[in-house]
């Protein structure tokens, strides 16, 4: 006999059928949440929300938060929703700079739920949470003031060299040669990383096996599983808790618990101080030791990893998407190249073709190249903060809950024409110094603004510009059949990404 009707398959069709009404109401209950506040909501929700097209890799996570900012056209803010949680997205400057800077106390926390089973991604810097994350930044700030960026150049200098001597090998004559920038940026950035952070010469450019590369290379890795992982942690938090996803991929906190000690322990033994990342973490692991205070424990072993990891993979990818896209666009635009060129050669060949301290701070076109390649490719699409407290936005009647997630996305603010008139082109006179100072407060942000901006900016910055000039000095790039035109972003990422390798034809400077 059937528990319902007297037809067992009757019977669980309507037990689906009653328990998916029951999933569509609690998933759709919330959907109104934006409308009771005066806030403009991208239109027609689902039991997704708003959020099919990313989860399901459909459409970029960048193209995803464009479109919504740019359907609250007009308005300070636009909501949108995950499932049944509501999301706003900041449009207005004077709204960006409350949440990132004035009103800092009340959004100090990333949307990052954290996930206490992964000891490892829950204890680093990018997610950690307050009081926690104040201490931490605190104490590593010293290594990444402009004087220990001086003391660190000679590093870079000597791996752009590496770069220069690999670039020779694979350019054996006159002609133009195709080459994957993106690997060989990747490739470069690991080496600055390996030597300026951690003191090792990981020689990533010349062995295609090198060991750190790779497992870098895993936490950014094209799948949609990690993809998902990542989505979830800041968008699905509670999803993510539920099936146990980690922030970094399971087998690169094994490699880094393996050598960061080891590395410690040689550093130790010799007697060798460097000023470098590995010698801070030394200095923490034993003022956490003395100081007793909450994160101790987690500096035995787990905070010291997953720093490094931070560390290594936001300076590697990052700062190598910024390069070879930077690449790109001088490749499609020969005049913008061959004025860069000019002035890193006049600079050269005043200090006598030594790159210093002094002279890499003084190429005003440079800045201007590199600005305005952060602006049209930012590295992170978004900034994330959730409000501690009830909040209500000034000058207006907007308030939100506690625990109400906050994303800028920075891709959207740096493409707005109010903002950057005919945002698609690449034109680096916008920071030329009399167009700098015309840019609106707000609207350019591509380390994110406030106490919790990107701590490894200006190595970041360095190591990219060295690149580039080590590139153009003795380089000229160009398209060639299979460079992407036009770029597509990676669907499965949460960083700014080309879809497909960067090849462009590459050959030694003929004339300027």
């Amino acid at each position: 006999m059937a528990f319902i009707t007297h037809c067992w398959t009757l019977d669980i069709l309507i037990t689906l059928v009653c328990a998916l009404m029951v999933a569509y109401v609690y998933l759709t209950k919330s959907h109104s949440y934006w409308k009771k506040r005066g806030v403009k909501s991208v239109p027609e929700p689902n039991i997704f929300g708003n959020f099919s097209d990313c989860l399901f890799a459909r459409k970029p996570l960048r193209d995803f938060l464009s479109n919504v900012y740019f359907v609250g056209e007009g308005e300070k803010f636009i909501g949108f929703y995950v499932f049944d949680k509501p999301f706003l997205i900041l449009r207005d400057p004077e709204a960006i700079k409350n949440v990132l800077v004035r009103d800092f106390k009340n959004f100090s926390n990333r949307c990052v739920a954290p996930n206490h089973s992964d000891y490892i991604g829950n204890v680093n810097i990018f997610s950690l949470r307050n009081p926690a994350w104040k201490v931490l930044r605190q104490k590593l700030s010293p290594v990444f003031t402009s004087s220990k960026l001086k003391n660190m150049l000679d590093l870079i200098v000597e791996t752009g060299v590496d770069l220069d001597t690999h670039l020779q090998n694979i350019i054996s004559n006159d002609e133009w040669n195709v080459v994957e920038v993106k690997e060989l940026c990747e490739k470069f950035t690991t080496d600055v990383i390996g030597s300026t952070m951690f003191g090792l010469k990981l020689n990533a450019l010349n062995n295609p096996k090198a060991e750190f590369h790779n497992e870098g290379k895993k936490h950014f890795q094209n799948s949609y599983g990690r993809y998902f992982s990542l989505l979830s942690m800041f968008f699905m938090p509670q999803l993510a808790k539920l099936f146990g996803i980690t922030f970094f991929d399971p087998d690169v906190p094994n490699f880094f618990k393996r050598v960061i000690p080891e590395a410690m322990n040689e550093r130790q033994k010799d007697g060798i101080k460097r000023n470098d990342l590995l010698d801070v973490f030394m200095e923490m692991k034993e003022s956490f030791e003395d100081e007793k205070n909450d994160l101790h424990y987690y500096f035995q072993v787990n905070g010291l990893v997953a720093t490094a990891i931070v560390f290594f993979t936001g300076g590697f990818e990052p700062s190598a998407s910024m390069m070879y896209l930077v690449l790109y666009e001088l490749s499609k635009q020969s005049e913008i190249q061959d004025k860069l060129r000019k002035e890193i050669l006049d600079a050269l060949e005043e200090t006598e073709g030594k790159i210093t301290y002094d002279m890499m701070m003084n190429l005003p076109y440079l800045d201007m190249v590199v600005s305005e390649g952060l602006r049209k490719y930012p590295l992170l699409h978004f900034l994330d903060r959730e409000a501690e407290h009830d909040y209500t936005f000034p000058d207006t009647d907007v308030t939100i809950d506690k625990g109400t997630p906050i994303i800028i996305p920075m891709s959207a603010v740096h493409m707005d024409p109010k903002h950057f008139p005919d945002p698609h082109v690449f034109d680096p006179q916008r920071f030329s110094p009399e167009n700098k100072r015309k840019i609106a407060p707000f609207t350019y942000f591509p380390f994110g603004e406030g106490p919790r901006n990107c701590i490894g900016m200006r190595i970041g910055l360095a190591q990219s510009k060295i690149g580039l000039m080590q590139i153009l000095s003795k380089y000229e790039v160009a398209p060639c059949k299979e460079t992407p035109i036009p770029l597509e972003f990676d669907s499965y990422t949460l960083f700014t990404k080309s879809r497909h390798n960067m090849k462009l034809n590459v050959r030694r400077v003929r004339s300027i």
